[in-house]
């Protein structure tokens, strides 16, 4: 919840910066006032926006038993409310979870996850993602892919009225200064968003998977296979703005410069981890 917070604050001063740059003063508190509004937004609604990104559609036991029963399983041995459960139609393996809280929490899968791993390594995946509902990691998700999001349509707009500016106005260089600030700083911020998003929050989701089944090897497996289709493979509607909600980086394809902005450490060092763990376990 602090870090949340404090996302919030940095965002709020970003956008009235911006907007003072832009605009002036009132430029300045209509950004306050728009940060103020998507902090509401994004703090209830988020988790809708993601799911129907995604186009994810929300199953049962009598629909999906596999799927369901794994879930209701692993929210029972960690003392959890029944999350809704969903399903991706890609056919690239992944899992996300989203949510403000506990009660309010939801687990989504690709097809692709069911249809290439085995139960126990479903388990494992969907331990992974029950551990971060239980510390309630789901919530700073989902506010930073909504500003992410918007920072990224904030930064396409300023760029475009930067350039109308200069064909307008006779003072171009003043111009030119307010829009450079917002089309650079804008994804600038975007950037942050993303790097805020600890990658400490992903080894200790693997430690409270591991924890929770008693088995590490069914994560490690299940990551294993993941990592290898999401470098050949791209998830047909991955955007680096929901990235971070990712068990396994969607677009760990795009090579080891990738890694350096990355949210997720490494597979090879959370394989190293719960090996470790898996000795001690």
């Amino acid at each position: 919840m602090v870090r949340t917070i404090i996302l919030m604050v940095i965002l709020v001063l970003l956008f009235m910066f911006v907007g003072n740059a832009i605009a002036g003063e009132q430029g300045m508190m209509i950004a306050f006032l728009m940060a103020c509004g998507m902090n509401f937004f994004s703090y209830f609604f988020s988790d809708k926006l993601v799911l129907k990104h995604y186009k994810a559609t929300e199953v049962t036991a009598q629909s999906e038993p596999r799927l369901y029963s794994i879930v209701a399983r692993l929210a029972k041995t960690a003392d959890l409310p029944m999350p809704k459960v969903y399903i991706i139609p890609d056919p690239v393996p992944n899992a996300f979870a989203t949510g403000r809280n506990p009660n309010n929490a939801a687990v989504a899968a690709t097809q692709g996850l069911l249809k290439i791993l085995s139960d126990n390594e479903i388990e494992g995946v969907l331990a992974h993602e029950m551990s971060h509902v239980k510390h309630y990691d789901i919530l700073i998700g989902s506010v930073a892919a909504v500003f992410a999001g918007a920072i990224a349509m904030l930064a396409n707009v300023a760029r475009y009225n930067a350039v109308a500016e200069r064909e307008s106005s006779n003072n171009r260089r003043q111009s030119g200064i307010g829009g450079i600030i917002a089309v650079v700083l804008m994804p600038i911020a975007a950037t942050i968003i993303q790097m805020s998003i600890s990658r400490t929050r992903e080894y200790k989701a693997d430690e409270g998977a591991a924890r929770l089944t008693r088995h590490p090897e069914w994560l490690m497996s299940a990551l294993a296979k993941l990592e290898d289709y999401a470098k050949n493979y791209r998830m047909q509607k991955a955007t680096s703005q929901t990235a971070h909600m990712f068990i396994i980086n969607p677009f760990s394809g795009l090579g080891s410069l990738s890694g350096l902005f990355s949210t997720h450490p490494s597979t090879k060092d959370r394989l190293a981890r719960l090996e470790e763990l898996k000795k001690e376990l």
